[in-house]
């Protein structure tokens, strides 16, 4: 009988969805489109005639490269963090357009007076994509596995926390403690940052080495498929815990490495939302009603790595003379239509503690040959520079900018051979310190002055996000001091000394801070681009 009732039912209900496309209208949300072999999954047959808000639908996201990685711990690549920001939670979440802290998996959290345990009150009812619980053991069993791990797996873990986390215990089912060695001035921020999405514990054990490949988190949209170098899809997850969210049925991130054509999808239809626009074309699409421009708020450099260890690098004299040959206003006119920044320190002066004081080296090529003198390269010398195979927010076109560059060096007798690898190759070799000069920059994850001081140019970061194997002992204690100290205005002071030395010893040639720029279909809504370039898309609608 029971059974029967229930075929009556199914019956019921075909017949009742099948009258109610008959009499639905047939509006497209510009989902996938069929040239790309996938099934259109756009909310077409569910919007009203009136209705503007559509949710639902096929997000595709133009990007410049593919991830490396999609285990959000086992990456220091902005490419992964686009998409595991939609997989995975942090215990503490940024606003939605800055780095200001708030609720994430963890609903409440206070501080001993010493600075070394904190406690946080973990969201109940939150589950994993695998339908497992989250809970505090989850969290514990997450930063074991961090901590257990080596500095090449888990570079940010760490970096940022290292071995100043003594332990973490779960007080109860949704009470986690965290007891440190010494102060970490922005725990908490960095508890925010993208590479400590907390991953389901169950489907680490079953995936192993693969989970990268597998990624489970408690975010809005569960990973569905991952074809390398094309593109990556992720659907709506049905039981998140924040009601009516994601708004979108699935996201697709295209991989498209050049920036023109990567518009011409945009413009074409075949993607609906781009990063990596060219600053010269923004003209173009502002004028086309169909297209909307999006633009990111600044926390980024970009930067000539100068390789510490290698030949005429070691001397500081010609990374003073190189940083004294680089035309910077010349490559932000070239290739950034005016919207970046000359750069002078490793951080943007939006960040607390940014040391407008210091002076920037002047573009002065007589200088600089005068400083190769003084090193004994009177007849210049030759070098490898390495150029982005990939374009980012802060490095529209590697390529470009290296001939620029090279053009730069040549005018002071320094030869500069134009090198370039595939993008995971390009990062894993630079990180070996196989590059003389490498192109290279960074988004800061919190917003924080320890992500870009310690993060890029400590000594404890080499081999992780020091590339350029810089060591300075006084640089390394002002930072620790800066990043154990629970006062705001002696770190600042701290870094600012910091930036002092940094500047003198010449590591990089800071470049610029870009305006990032990207663009979409004017159809598309509440999409609100995030400093830290990883972009939350839980609330993005398709008008």
């Amino acid at each position: 009988m029971k059974k029967r009732n229930g075929i009556l039912f199914v019956i019921f209900a075909l017949l009742l969805s099948l009258a109610l496309v008959g009499c639905s209208n047939n509006n497209s949300t510009g989902g996938t489109k069929e040239e790309d072999g996938e099934k259109d999954t756009g909310t077409e047959g569910t919007t009203e005639p009136e209705d503007t808000n559509t949710t639902g639908g096929t997000l595709v996201f133009g990007r410049g490269g593919d991830s490396t990685s999609l285990d959000p711990a086992a990456t220091t690549e902005g490419e992964a963090f686009k998409v595991t920001v939609n997989l995975f939670e942090t215990l503490i979440n940024f606003g939605e357009q800055d780095t200001e802290i708030e609720a994430g998996l963890a609903t409440e959290w206070e501080t001993s007076d010493d600075g070394l345990k904190h406690t946080l009150k973990l969201r109940e009812g939150v589950k994993f994509h695998d339908g497992t619980d989250f809970n505090a053991e989850a969290v514990v069993y997450n930063f074991n596995r961090w901590k257990a791990g080596n500095a090449e797996q888990f570079y940010y873990y760490n970096s940022q926390f290292g071995d100043k986390i003594d332990s973490v215990t779960a007080v109860d089912a949704y009470t986690v403690e965290f007891n440190l060695n010494t102060p970490i001035a922005p725990f908490y921020k960095n508890l925010a940052m993208s590479p400590f999405g907390i991953a389901s514990p169950a489907a680490i054990e079953k995936h192993g080495d693969k989970f990268m490949e597998n990624p489970v988190g408690t975010g809005p949209f569960v990973f569905k498929e991952w074809k390398r170098n094309d593109r990556i899809t992720i659907e709506k997850f049905a039981d998140y815990w924040q009601e009516g969210l994601p708004k979108l049925d699935s996201v697709i991130f295209r991989s498209i490495p050049e920036n023109s054509a990567r518009l011409n999808a945009l413009a074409s239809g075949e993607v609906d939302l781009i990063d990596g626009v060219n600053f010269s074309d923004v003209g173009q699409i502002e004028s086309n009603p169909d297209l909307q421009v999006f633009e990111r708020p600044t926390l980024n450099v970009a930067y000539l790595g100068l390789t510490n260890t290698r030949g005429p690098l070691q001397d500081k004299l010609v990374r003073q003379a190189l940083n004294h040959a680089v035309d910077k206003q010349a490559l932000i006119d070239a290739f950034y239509a005016g919207a970046a920044d000359p750069a002078i320190n490793p951080m943007p002066p939006v960040v607390a503690g940014y040391n407008d004081a210091v002076e920037d080296y002047a573009y002065d090529p007589e200088k600089a040959k005068e400083l190769l003198k003084e090193a004994g390269y009177e007849n210049g010398f030759e070098m490898e520079l390495w150029a982005m195979p990939v374009p980012r927010p802060y490095m529209p076109d590697g390529q470009k900018v290296a001939e620029a560059l090279q053009a730069n060096f040549a005018a002071i007798g320094v030869k500069a051979k134009i090198v370039t690898y595939e993008w995971g190759t390009y990062l894993e070799k630079a990180n070996n310190g196989e590059a003389d000069s490498f192109l290279l920059g960074w988004t800061g994850d919190n917003g924080d002055a320890d992500n870009f001081l310690y993060v890029l140019l400590d000594e404890d970061a080499i081999g992780s996000n020091n590339y350029t194997y810089y060591k300075n002992s006084e640089v390394h204690d002002l930072l620790l001091k800066a990043q154990a100290s629970s006062d705001q205005a002696e770190r600042e002071e701290l870094y600012k000394q910091a930036q002092v030395i940094i500047k003198d010893d010449a590591p990089w040639i800071p470049l610029v801070h870009s305006r990032p720029i990207l663009a979409g279909k004017a159809g598309i809504g509440n999409f609100l681009p995030h400093p830290t370039g990883s972009d939350l898309l839980s609330n993005v609608e398709l008008k």
